[in-house]
């Protein structure tokens, strides 16, 4: 069994994430503590009590979606012991930072130090350069890529996520997006807005990365105890100063989720555990594992889901 975690990024929120962790367990509600001690706004309060609005903004969103799973994983880790060992961690788009925290390249502090000021400078470049995300599902990538290519209007487009055969997300101008979101619907497809209120992955939030990687300057990196399969390269990668310059290009890179999960299954990944809110992750998984191919997909982000796949990992039951 060669076990992969990947936490999710923004689009998984819901009030009250994290919950049930932090009620059961000191050491999951003091990584709130934390936050809260970090971010200049009451993070626990936002993610329990919203209203979902606000902490739908990137300046939250980013931290909150972050720690809860950095609680979640907490939780995780604890269960699984020595018994069962992880081989490899990734996060899709700002789950990446979970990822440099879980695989010992940052201190849980400065996770949630860098994902507060990267929320913080992408709300100031949304708010220059209004957008948003759409979900194309039922077309591939080069169809996509071949309708962005062609759009001669008004405003910005490009594709953002490239996250199973048949699903990409676009990012942009929302007059650009209703005009490639009708020649995609024309064309079969199903379009769908996500709960994102900036153009993440996209030209609109490039103004962030210079202030980003000043910031990043004084941020310890390590060299990674565990691989990590990023976004950028869909590779692994080592080298602490390679690492930092890629996460400020991130910001404004397509994520390669559906390269980085074949990666991970020609490396011999056959376990998938999403840590974090949700099962969006869970979801593309099974989408893009060959349905001749053994693996096995879970989530966890509860006591209870945790019990499953404890339980499943562990061997007292099946999947």
């Amino acid at each position: 069994m060669k076990i992969a975690v990947l936490f999710p990024g923004q689009g998984s929120q819901y009030l009250g994430m994290g919950n049930g962790f932090m009620e059961a367990d000191p050491e999951c509600a003091a990584i709130m503590e934390e936050a809260d001690a970090v971010c200049d706004f009451s993070l626990g309060k936002m993610c329990h009590e919203g209203p979902m609005d606000e902490l739908s903004r990137a300046i939250h969103l980013q931290p909150a979606i972050t720690v809860t799973n950095l609680i979640c994983w907490c939780a995780v880790r604890k269960a699984l012991g020595h018994d069962v060992p992880v081989s490899c961690f990734a996060g899709h788009s700002a789950g990446e930072y979970s990822a440099l925290y879980a695989a010992g390249v940052v201190s849980l502090k400065d996770s949630i130090r860098l994902i507060a000021r990267r929320g913080a400078l992408m709300e100031r470049e949304g708010q220059k350069y209004p957008g948003g995300m759409r979900a194309v599902v039922g077309l591939g990538l080069t169809e996509v890529e071949g309708l962005i290519a062609a759009y001669e209007g008004v405003g910005v487009v490009t594709l953002a996520n490239h996250n199973t055969s048949v699903q990409t997300v676009i990012s942009g101008n929302e007059h650009a997006m209703d005009e490639i979101t009708a020649i995609a619907v024309e064309r079969g497809a199903r379009v769908v807005p996500l709960n994102i209120r900036i153009a993440n992955h996209s030209p609109l939030v490039a103004g962030a990365i210079p202030d980003f990687a000043r910031f990043m300057e004084d941020i310890v990196f390590r060299k990674p105890e565990y691989p990590i399969y990023f976004n950028v390269t869909a590779a692994t990668e080592y080298d602490s100063k390679a690492i930092k310059a890629m996460m400020a290009r991130q910001i404004a890179s397509r994520v390669r989720w559906f390269e980085l999960i074949n990666r991970m299954l020609a490396d011999g990944v056959d376990t998938f555990i999403e840590v974090g809110p949700k099962a969006v992750l869970k979801g593309l998984i099974k989408k893009i594992v060959p349905k001749d191919s053994f693996c096995t997909v879970m989530q966890v982000d509860s006591p209870e889901s945790l019990a499953t796949c404890t339980a499943v990992l562990k061997g007292t039951c099946r999947n």
